[in-house]
Parts: structure tokens; C-alpha cells; sequence
């Protein structure tokens, strides 16, 4: 045999390992993500996936991270806490994804953050308010301005410009995301020294309010205050016409309230309702009009808040990977804080403690016809 003869195989070898290597590096950088897609609260996991997917189209377009095309691997939490302890376990077991966007809601990122920042996995909120969320460790990340930044410039705008002056307060009580908006009501009301009459409870999966809202009525409050998920809100606003308070009586939400599903369920007894939101759909902003335009033509709806909070936030982690070098958990976790993205929402970057840092864009909305515009 020829030395050529002897060195072919080498040579068909070698070319074998070399379109190995150069398919693995073509292979997507997948990450992980846990939303709830289905059960009462997936509006706002819907909207979120939407926005992710939304922005992955246009970084893949744009040629990927790294060489390489991004994929996002989904599990639904459907809003059970167990659910989505064991979504995170399956995507860092078995998926080995190097980053995690979600959960939707501030009680499963409370149940299931924990496992992230134990298996050293980068996990990212979009829509987790509550205190204490990026409290739970290192590798929990939120994009999400806390309940704490939005509450309190509503209930100013709601003093200064209605005249509010005394309320009535309700919140689930059996829910951490909606328990700590009540928790920031509460101190916001005394420190612009306005008046609580009542302070009502109720659960999530309520679907009488009557007694809370007869009470509430005869105390003749000047705004009703809500903290709870857009599905038991709805219920409360509904139950506030049937009972006949009057229009003039303004409901004032926290975050749950601020999305398009609140007019859909609770139709034209949500008019005048008023919430605090760091994205307004109607922002005179090249990149934000651009957003809007491209969620129209994909999904034949308009965004809201959590659409816009996923949609840049999917840009703020392809730029950590970028910066890190690597799909590598550690290193990703290190460049996210340094991360400066410009996007639908504004300017954006991490604090030391991993929360946004500009709490300066909030501004504060009304719904009329089923659509949030400015309070005036």
C-alpha cells in the first residue's frame, strides 16, 4: 500500500471529525424557559412567550450568538409552584440549559429560584414584582421594576390628580405576588397620608365578592384599591358594578391589573381603572413603535406590558452570552450585570443587587374601551 493509500483513511478521518466539529458549532445555544401556558393566569404567559419569541426571530436573522442560532426549550408551570420547581429541575438535569427566562409569577419564582441558584444556573424574571425576589441568591436576575418602584407613583398620580383621598383596600391573601403589592400600598398610603377605610381580603380562585364590595360601598371610598392577578380583578370589578358603586369610584391596580385580558373579562365596568406600568403601548420611540408594528403583523394583537418585558429582555441575555464567550452558566451570570441594553422599554441595566436599575419610566394608565392609555 502507498503512503497516499496508508494516509486516505486519515484524511476521510479527519474531514469526518472536522464536519463533526463544525455541526456542533452550528448546533443552537438552547435556553431554557418556565411560563405559564396554560390554566387562568396564561395571559400572562402567552403574552411573555410571544415576546420571547418575537426577539428570537430577530436575533437568529441577525445571525445567532456566537456563530450559533438561539432556541428557547418551554415547560408550562400552568401557575403550580410544583410544576415549576420541577420544569427548572428537568431543564438544568436534563436539557443542560445554560440559563433559565421565568417563572411567570413571584410565588413559583419563590419556590423554584431557589433550585436554579442551588444548581449555580442563571434565572431570569420578566415578570416577577414582589420583594424579596432577587433576595432569594446570586443567580437570580429580574427585568421586572418591583411592585415597590410602580406602586407608589400610581397612588401619587391618583392623589394629585383625582383628589383621592380615602380608600378601600383589597388583595388575595393567598398569593406572594399579590400580598406584596398590598404590602407597598399599604406603606405608600401612609406616607402620602392618605386614608384606609377597609382592608378586604379574598382569594385567588374566588369568584364571589359581594360581601367584601357591600361593605366596601357603604363606606363610600373615594377609589378602591386591588392587588391580585387579572383573573380574581376582574371578578372584584365586576362585582363593584353589579352592586352598584358608582363610576366616579376609581379602581387604582398593582401589576396584575395592567393587561389587555382585564377589559376582555371585565368588558366596560373596567373603564377608568388605573394602574402604573413601566411600557406604554402608544411610547414615541423608533425601537418601540418597531416592537409593536412586528408583534401586530406575527400575532394579530397588540402587546402589553409582559410582551415588551420579555421582548428585551431575550436581547439583554443573547447580549450576556455574547459578552461571556460561551454558553457557560458562570460566565453568563458575570456578564449580565454588566449588561447595557437599549430597548422597547428604555435603557436598561442591572443593579449590584440584580434588579433594573432606572425606575424613572413609569408612567401611569387608564383603561377606556378596553385599551390603556395615559391618565390625562
Amino acid at each position: 500500500m502507498s503512503i497516499i493509500n496508508k494516509l486516505a483513511p486519515l484524511g476521510l478521518a479527519a474531514a469526518v471529525v472536522f464536519s463533526a466539529v463544525g455541526a456542533r458549532a452550528a448546533d443552537p445555544i438552547t435556553l431554557g424557559a418556565v411560563e405559564i401556558l396554560t390554566g387562568p393566569a396564561n395571559k400572562y404567559g402567552i403574552a411573555i412567550q410571544n415576546g420571547f419569541n418575537l426577539a428570537l426571530d430577530e436575533v437568529n436573522k441577525a445571525g445567532g450568538v456566537l456563530g450559533r442560532p438561539l432556541a428557547i426549550a418551554y415547560e408550562d408551570s400552568a401557575g403550580n409552584k410544583d410544576q415549576a420547581i420541577n420544569a427548572v429541575r428537568n431543564l438544568i438535569g436534563s436539557k443542560n440549559v445554560p440559563l433559565i427566562l421565568g417563572p411567570t409569577i413571584s410565588n413559583e419564582m419563590f419556590a423554584a429560584g431557589p433550585v436554579a441558584n442551588q444548581r449555580k444556573v442563571p434565572i431570569v424574571g420578566t415578570s416577577t414584582t414582589a420583594n424579596g425576589i432577587t433576595a432569594i441568591g446570586p443567580y437570580v436576575f429580574r427585568t421586572s421594576l418591583p411592585e415597590a418602584d410602580v406602586i407608589p407613583v400610581t397612588l401619587k398620580a391618583a392623589r394629585d390628580k383625582l383628589g383621592v383621598k380615602k380608600v378601600a383596600v383589597m388583595y388575595a391573601n393567598d398569593d406572594a405576588f399579590s400580598k406584596s403589592g398590598y404590602d407597598v400600598m399599604k406603606a405608600t398610603l401612609e406616607k402620602l397620608g392618605m386614608q384606609t377605610l377597609t382592608t378586604e381580603t379574598f382569594g385567588t380562585k374566588d369568584t364571589d365578592f359581594s360581601a367584601q364590595m357591600t361593605k366596601v360601598k357603604a363606606l363610600n371610598p373615594d377609589a378602591i384599591l386591588i392587588s391580585a392577578l387579572v383573573e380574581p380583578a376582574s371578578g372584584v370589578i365586576l362585582a363593584k358594578k353589579a352592586l352598584g358603586v358608582p363610576a366616579s369610584v376609581r379602581v387604582i391596580g398593582g401589576n396584575g391589573l395592567n393587561s389587555p385580558k382585564l377589559g376582555e373579562i371585565a368588558g366596560d365596568a373596567a373603564d377608568g381603572v388605573i394602574v402604573g406600568s413601566p411600557w406604554f403601548i402608544g411610547k414615541k420611540d423608533p425601537i418601540n413603535e418597531k416592537f409593536v408594528a412586528d408583534y401586530r403583523a406575527k400575532y394579530k394583537s397588540d402587546p402589553d406590558q409582559f410582551a415588551a418585558q420579555a421582548y428585551d429582555t431575550l436581547f439583554i441575555v443573547a447580549e450576556a452570552i455574547k459578552a461571556a464567550g460561551a454558553p457557560d452558566s458562570e460566565k453568563i451570570k458575570d456578564a449580565l450585570v454588566k449588561v447595557k441594553h437599549k430597548g422597547v422599554l428604555g435603557d436598561f441595566s442591572f443593579t449590584p443587587d440584580r434588579d433594573p436599575a432606572d425606575t424613572s419610566g413609569v408612567a401611569v394608565l387608564e383603561m377606556k374601551g378596553g385599551k390603556f392609555g395615559l391618565l390625562p
